[in-house]
């Protein structure tokens, strides 16, 4: 089996293409079972941001998985696969692990060293886990980046700002200290903004949502106030800052209101949804600042060193990450080999019992202790060996060479993984991939 990743972000795609795929929770569930129950597809997970939406899988093949996975994107979120395959990246073995723990450490986020991500990674993984589309290999890449995450955070200062979406949102339309918020949404992103306006002193937050109940359980949870969403035009005049986050597709504000409500004065609005939440349109009215997603990109979280330490971190568990895989993959063939052994033993135990009936018990016993110490003593140092040169790159190939010397049956080391039933293979799509050979 081999990780797959297909996905699009704000480093291959502006915030037009990005608004078209975005998925809501329902659809990101149903894009992660539909390419779980295809046949090159063993395991699947997806990571769906504001700023981004990607497929993890576990493929028997890479042509037949990616051509699936791409076409079931396509049709998830009704967008033709055409004007997909421009904007998409494909990594592929080591450079599909290499991604996700740069995405792990915010190297690949749009505000460089941002943490919201590990807590969406946690998100992908816990949903995966309990629709039962990521198994063993996924779980293990996973688990691994949120260390790595973690990791890079404690050992570097990559995230010492503080940094995030909103944070950096806020600054850019002119800071919150002081003023009235209004935050459209009630979801992870809108609790974030409601907190950060808070702690960093605006004078009020007034939460507004379409369900009127999670804006109140919002509101009580920070110390704010929670308002229906046909009250948000009347709110907007109370208001210095609005914060819009919500999951429509569609206009939320419009232009006429951003006017009503700004009315010559200064007046802040950040529209971190994706699609967007605010018409463009109000960025031309007087003494409006708006700020979206697409303004923020690149944003830095942490200085040059403390970047550059974190690719060194990637780069050293990624490599250590693919150790134990390329070491793990010899043990099919070291369990094989030790099972033919085993077996040659009781035959030819069986076959000395035929010829020397008269043994007693206890040489028969001893008889038997000896062949098999010798056995085991004559495997002990090359499937020792194995282990240790299979974490090198291209050590597999130890393992080809002691199936050869030892004419073990395919099936037989087939049969120590027992893998999901090969998928038949189909032609690749156009889009650039990283990593192994997909050959």
């Amino acid at each position: 089996m081999s990780y797959l990743v297909v996905g699009i972000s704000h480093r291959s795609a502006d915030i037009s293409v990005l608004e078209r795929v975005a998925l809501d929770p329902d659809a990101a569930t149903k894009l992660a079972l539909a390419v779980q129950e295809t046949p090159a597809v063993a395991e699947s997970a997806v990571l769906a941001t504001c700023n981004r939406t990607e497929v993890y899988a576990n493929v028997d093949r890479f042509h037949a998985g990616m051509d699936e996975v791409t076409a079931i994107l396509a049709d998830v979120t009704g967008v033709p696969l055409l004007d997909l395959a421009e904007h998409l990246y494909v990594h592929f073995e080591e450079g599909a692990v290499a991604h996700l723990f740069q995405v792990a450490v915010g190297l690949d986020s749009m505000i460089v060293g941002e943490s919201q991500i590990l807590g969406q990674l946690k998100e992908t993984l816990r949903i995966g886990q309990d629709l039962e589309t990521i198994g063993t290999g996924l779980n293990a890449v996973f688990q691994h980046a949120l260390r790595v995450g973690k990791r890079a955070r404690t050992e570097t200062g990559i995230d010492s700002a503080g940094r995030s979406v909103v944070s950096a949102g806020l600054d850019a339309v002119g800071g919150y200290q002081g003023r009235r918020a209004l935050v459209v949404g009630a979801g992870s992103m809108a609790s974030l903004a409601a907190q950060t306006l808070l702690a960093g002193g605006a004078s009020s937050v007034t939460i507004a949502n379409r369900n009127y109940d999670r804006a109140v359980a919002l509101a009580d949870r920070i110390g704010g106030t929670a308002i229906k969403l046909a009250d948000v035009p009347a709110a907007m005049g109370e208001a210095d800052l609005i914060v819009s986050c919500t999951g429509a597709r569609g206009v939320v504000l419009t232009e006429e209101m951003v006017r009503d409500a700004a009315d010559g004065r200064p007046f802040g609005v950040l529209d971190i949804a994706l699609p967007r939440d605010v018409d463009p349109a109000a960025a031309r009215i007087a003494g409006v600042t708006l700020v979206t997603l697409a303004d923020l990109a690149g944003t830095a979280g942490g200085s040059e060193h403390d970047i550059d330490e974190v690719r060194r971190i990637v780069g050293q568990e990624t490599g250590a990450f693919e150790a134990t895989r390329r070491a793990a993959s010899v043990l099919p063939t070291v369990v094989a080999l030790r099972t033919m052994a085993s077996e040659l033993v009781d035959s030819e135990l069986a076959r000395l019992d035929r010829r020397l009936p008269g043994l007693d018990e206890t040489q028969r016993g001893e008889v038997a202790r000896t062949i098999r110490r010798v056995v085991d003593k004559v495997l002990h140092t090359p499937t020792v060996r194995v282990k240790e040169l299979a974490a090198d790159p291209g050590g597999p190939t130890y393992a080809d060479a002691l199936r050869e010397l030892f004419a073990l049956d395919p099936a037989t080391v087939d049969a120590v993984t027992a893998p999901k039933e090969a998928p038949h293979d189909t032609t690749a799509t156009a889009a650039q991939t990283t990593g192994g050979d997909p050959a």
